[in-house]
């Protein structure tokens, strides 16, 4: 007797309460658009004397780092991307214009003897902090001699609050106040300016009691003026932070309150409930015993799912709930691609048993499953590497969400089905017949290749309504893909969007895109500064009653171009992977054949979204990932069926054997699509804004590549292959079966 099930059962356990441990002792980390708070990505810029590198931006990055700590941000997480990019983001953190201010001042730090006040014709003069012109003597101090600085007070020397530096060598400070000690008091020579992106941030004078030319000793000294506790903690963070070894520019910035935040996990758990539930009694009612225990090993699949995200350490962004909830669709592939099987081998050789049946159908489907599973891991690989911001958290959780399928699939539903299998008749089971809908067009037969040209027609008038619409409706590109800003206000009560778009033309901005969504208001615009997003929202609260920012983003056009390129490579990389990968596996006709489909799948989706007029961002370009890597496991099953029927078949016409392969196929085509349709209703239901356009393109998209595959591929693999002129593959060998022998087989 064979030890695998044992061993199948050991490792199915292991697995399980190894998940269940992690699930309750890590906790799950989350983005910034899950618990709120700012985002800033900085790009270096070369400066006159340093080259903007990798080594320079690590040099920048310790530099920010001591800024962020500085201002008291609980967990800031700095980390730099790819050679010139730095990622900043404070949680709890919702103004930007602190964060940015402080935290990504771009110039260098240093101090300044004080020559007086400037003439009229001085070009080089800088105002200091009252707005009197001084002329500045060369630099005697770089921040770099700073090691440390902190706002305090002393109720001792007054109520007011100073600022203390710390100095590196007490050499340079001492020579500086000491020229400037031999000034009369009140003299503007006797003042030191601290000069930060060619702006006097403070420029305290020398006090009194320091004497001509002995200047300030022991390498520490005290700022005091008028500071309200926020000018000087931000003085304390800026000169502590030193000097930046190259120039920072602000390309993106994501605000997200702490209420969207929470409002997002809620409905992506409720979308996940209920996904989870529709596909369990679907599946149940579909497949019977084997169904129900393919939805306790979904149960199981959600565990392993989440204990690998908090294990990994993964990000959970609100793309990453949403491939999350849709991976519990893609799960159910695997189960459906066994049991078709197993129904399959049951109706061939019912006395060989259930278990038999349902072993050869796990042996027999999992050439399909893995096939369907590595060309869905080659897109979300794509989002990881080429997406940015939260969808790459998208990329992450479909990977994960794609191994743990495979795990419930083909050990715990096999463990859970080998045990309780010979328990039950053939009726019960969910084997003992092929189903209504296989049985119905058994008997139909129909001959849906005949039309295979027609299908194709019907395909290009899809392509010419798509470019029909992005001719006369054009692409809406999202702030992520052109640049601009866009910010979300939720309103206390209904608001009339007219009143709205004259408030906001109101503040000075009359090109802005006013739009209402439910209870928020979003107001898209070119790049404005912080300052001009206070005085929207301002006009807003003046114009329609009380309202709160909610989301904010900025994304420089530079930034916006290069994410846009990166979307088209992406989406052209992603078919040239599925083609070569097919081709690799299969023959190039039926590669190049599910290349075609996969593009008519991805241009009926955009030209959808052209002329619905719905925005084209990166949780799009998610979707879009998503649907080219769902829809090629319909033509994976298809052409793994032909691929299995045509060496034995060889009298047959190759559009005949496709036509039986569409029709034996049909039943788990149309079964994984209602399950990933049910995650994604209940995702635009309970989902909200940010994620219903997520869900309607995936929608569009499962429905319009489960007929492609049918309507598209089969007839396109059928034209190639007259027109390729190479034989049919040969059957494979049969096993040879061992001889048995009479006697020992010794010879004498």
């Amino acid at each position: 007797m064979s030890r695998a099930p044992l061993w199948r059962a050991v490792a199915a356990l292991a697995v399980i309460a190894t998940s269940l441990l992690l699930a309750l002792t890590m906790a799950p980390r989350l983005g910034l658009d899950l618990r709120g708070g700012t985002q800033l990505v900085f790009e270096t810029r070369d400066s006159p004397t340093v080259k903007a590198d990798a080594d320079a931006t690590d040099r920048a990055l310790d530099v920010l780092r001591r800024r962020a700590d500085a201002l008291g941000v609980v967990d800031p997480t700095l980390v730099r991307s790819g050679e010139k990019r730095i990622i900043v983001e404070l949680p709890g953190v919702l103004d930007p214009r602190e964060a940015a201010e402080v935290i990504g001042k771009t110039a260098q730090l240093n101090f300044h003897p004080v020559l007086g006040p400037a003439g009229d014709g001085d070009k080089d003069a800088i105002a200091d902090e009252s707005g009197q012109r001084l002329k500045l003597g060369p630099v005697a101090l770089s921040g770099a001699g700073v090691t440390d600085a902190a706002a305090r007070t002393d109720p001792q020397l007054g109520p007011g609050w100073f600022v203390t530096i710390d100095f590196r060598e007490p050499g340079p400070w001492r020579e500086l106040t000491g020229k400037a000690a031999c000034e009369p008091a009140g003299d503007p020579r006797r003042r030191v300016a601290i000069v930060l992106d060619d702006e006097i941030i403070s420029s305290p004078q020398v006090d009194e009691t320091v004497a001509c030319g002995a200047g300030i000793s022991g390498g520490t000294t005290q700022i005091t003026g008028s500071f309200s506790a926020e000018e000087a903690q931000n003085l304390a963070v800026l000169v502590k932070g030193g000097s930046l070894p190259v120039p920072l520019e602000l390309v993106e910035q994501r605000t997200v309150g702490p209420t969207l935040g929470a409002d997002a996990i809620a409905a992506s758990a409720k979308a996940g409930v209920a996904g989870v539930i529709l596909t369990a009694v679907f599946i149940g009612l579909v497949y019977r015993l084997v169904g129900l225990l393919a939805a306790v090993a979904l149960a199981c699949y959600g565990l392993i799912s989440y204990a690998g995200l908090v294990a990994m350490g993964a990000t959970l962004t609100l793309p990453g709930l949403a491939g999350f909830v849709l991976a519990i669709g893609m799960a159910v592939d695997a189960n459906v691609l066994v049991f078709e099987r197993a129904r399959e081998e049951y109706g061939a050789s019912p006395r060989r048993g259930l278990r038999a049946a349902l072993d050869r159908g796990f042996k027999n489907a999992w050439s399909a499953i893995a096939d369907s599973n590595i060309t869905t891991l080659l897109a979300a690989g794509l989002l990881f590497w080429l997406a940015s911001g939260p969808v790459k958290g998208f990329g992450v959780t479909l990977a994960i969400g794609v191994l743990a399928s495979l795990v419930s699939a083909m050990l715990i539903t096999r463990v859970l089905a080998s045990a309780l299998i010979g328990r039950a008749g053939p009726g019960v089971s969910g084997l003992g017949s092929i189903g209504r809908v296989r049985t119905w067009l058994t008997r139909r037969d129909p001959d849906l290749m005949r039309a295979g040209r027609r299908w194709l027609a019907v395909a290009a008038g899809l392509l010419v309504l798509v470019g029909a619409g992005l001719v006369t409706r054009g692409l809406n590109y999202g702030v992520e893909f052109t640049g601009g800003r866009i910010v979300e206000f939720a309103t206390s009560r209904p608001v009339d969007v007219t009143a709205a778009r004259q408030a906001v033309s109101d503040a000075g901005f009359p090109t802005a895109v006013v739009q209402r969504s439910d209870d928020a208001i979003s107001v898209r615009t070119g790049q404005i500064t912080a300052d001009d997003v206070v005085r929207v929202e301002e006009a807003l609260d003046r114009s329609v009653g009380d309202v709160t920012k909610q989301r904010d983003e900025l994304v420089g056009p530079s930034l916006g171009a290069e994410l846009r390129r990166n979307a088209l490579i992406a989406l052209g990389v992603a078919l040239a992977a599925q083609l070569a990968y097919l081709a690799f596996r299969f023959r190039w006709t039926f590669g190049a054949a599910a290349v075609a489909a996969l593009f008519v799948d991805a241009a009926v989706v955009v030209g959808a979204f052209a002329w619905m007029g719905k925005p084209i961002d990166g949780v799009f370009l998610a979707a879009m990932l998503t649907i080219i890597g769902y829809s090629v496991n319909d033509k994976v099953v298809l052409f793994d069926r032909v691929r299995e029927l045509w060496p034995v078949s060889r009298g047959t016409p190759f559009g005949r054997v496709v036509n039986t392969a569409i029709l034996q196929t049909v039943p788990r085509t149309v079964n994984t699509g209602l399950g990933a349709l049910f995650i994604l209703a209940a995702l635009a239901v309970f989902g909200g804004d940010s994620l219903r356009d997520f869900a309607i393109a995936l929608l569009i998209g499962i429905v319009v590549g489960t007929l492609s595959s049918s309507f598209v591929a089969g007839p396109a693999a059928i034209e190639l292959e007259r027109r390729a002129g190479q034989p049919p593959p040969a059957p494979a060998a049969p096993r040879r079966r061992p001889v048995a022998r009479d006697g020992s087989g010794a010879v004498v």
